[in-house]
């Protein structure tokens, strides 16, 4: 019987380790109490994602972490960097009657990288970050309405939202 209660114990220890709920790592040094989130690099030719990009990952770091965030990256313990590698606008509906787009995909590319400042030694890279987001395009042009903008906005905002879920997770 004693042998049997060990045994089950053992098996009990066993199947919890190694899980945890997911949000809950964070894989950053301890050292790290300030970041810096400087402007993302685009060279693409769609600028409405990355202009609200870096005010939105501030507002999810303060939010979501414990770390301060400062604006001069010289004052920053990690710096928090990001390129727009590509951006990809393309149909994905079209009217039957018209044949003219009423739904479209936007696909982005992104690289983000998390460096310690005074080390520059890599903290979290993510080289190939894919985020979508769908929109419907109005097919009659009197009721047109550019429904670009609020989807930009909307995957800026998905964008920050796994940024920052990616530096806790460093997946």
């Amino acid at each position: 019987m004693r042998r049997e209660l060990l045994l089950l114990s053992l098996l009990a220890g066993l199947m919890g380790c190694g899980y945890h709920v997911a949000g809950t790592a964070d894989t950053i040094p301890k050292t790290v109490k300030t970041v810096a989130v400087v402007p993302f690099n685009n060279p693409t030719t769609r600028y409405r994602l990355t202009d609200r990009l870096p005010a939105l990952i501030a507002r999810e770091f303060i939010s979501r972490t414990r770390y301060q965030i400062v604006q001069n990256p010289a004052a920053a313990d990690a710096v928090l960097q990001g390129q727009v590698l590509s951006i990809v606008v393309f149909p994905t509906i079209f009217d039957p009657i018209t044949n003219r787009a009423a739904g479209v995909e936007v696909v982005v590319n992104l690289s983000v990288q998390l460096k310690e400042r005074e080390t520059g030694k890599l903290l979290v890279n993510q080289p190939g970050f894919t985020m979508r987001q769908r929109y419907e395009i109005s097919t009659d042009p009197a009721q047109y309405f550019d429904e670009s903008t609020p989807a930009f906005q909307r995957l800026s905002v998905e964008v920050a939202r796994r940024v920052v879920s990616a530096v806790l997770e460093n997946f």
